[in-house]
């Protein structure tokens, strides 16, 4: 059995059947998947977890507070839901990028 991960990540140009990827290293699965909207996420959460058996969902740094309550109450806490942020610093550089690529809130 290994301990698998899935990452998502938002992105206004994603197709989420073309844009994911699988790495496995045996003990390790990862996945990621690149989402258009916070209900793709919620949607691929669910499948994920069910299909997948996912331990962890990482989600970007582009996720608030209520989209990662919502992923996490759509799971009813059965798999565990963090966000890959930085510093305060790091924070404003990768909010700065998302501004510059016009990325929405979603």
């Amino acid at each position: 059995m290994s301990f698998n991960v899935l990452f998502i990540a938002h992105a206004p140009d994603a197709d989420k059947n073309k844009h994911k990827s699988e790495i496995n290293t045996g003990k390790y699965r990862l996945f990621s998947i690149v989402v258009r909207i916070q209900a793709e996420a919620v949607d691929v959460a669910r499948e994920f977890a069910g299909e997948k058996e996912i331990d962890t969902i990482l989600l970007c740094p582009g996720f608030s507070h209520s989209n990662v309550a919502e992923i996490y109450d759509a799971l009813d806490g059965r798999v565990g839901v963090g966000v890959a942020r930085g510093d305060g610093l790091s924070n404003k550089i990768s909010a700065q990028a998302r501004k510059r690529e016009n990325y929405a809130k979603s």
